[in-house]
């Protein structure tokens, strides 16, 4: 299966695609759920906006996850000896740690200062992991 990523010269951008696709269903839903805490389209409801959000950046998470674990596997010893890697990946860690938080606490119920700076936090990091993400090819 490796091998066909490498022999093929539309395998990989397609991956890469794939990738940024999930980027961007995660980080979007996110970060319209913390517009929504912080305020803007007060019309919709906070749970089920959640709900909606929540569900689409998890199957973004999904999608870049996958299709990050099958780039890796192409070329794991570059991409361990870059700084830019490490660092995305102990980004990713502070993500779901900072995730786990989130929801242990039930901040989105409560959705007082703390709950916003968690989500505030969270989209920094997410923020921070796609810059990383780029840089790793340079």
């Amino acid at each position: 299966m490796f091998g066909a990523l490498q022999s093929h010269s539309w395998a990989y951008p397609a991956l890469e695609a794939v990738h940024v696709i999930g980027i961007a269903l995660l980080l979007g839903n996110l970060v319209a759920l913390e517009l929504r805490v912080f305020g803007r389209a007060a019309a919709l409801p906070v749970r089920a906006m959640a709900r909606l959000s929540l569900s689409i950046a998890l199957c973004g998470f999904t999608l870049a996850a996958a299709s990050g674990s099958l780039m890796f596997a192409t070329q794991p010893a570059e991409l361990l000896a870059n700084r830019a890697f490490v660092i995305k990946m102990g980004l990713l860690l502070a993500a779901g740690c900072n995730a786990g938080w989130f929801h242990a606490r039930r901040s989105l119920r409560k959705l007082d200062a703390l709950a916003r700076v968690q989500m505030l936090l969270s989209t920094a990091i997410w923020l921070a992991v796609v810059f990383c993400g780029r840089w790793i090819a340079y």
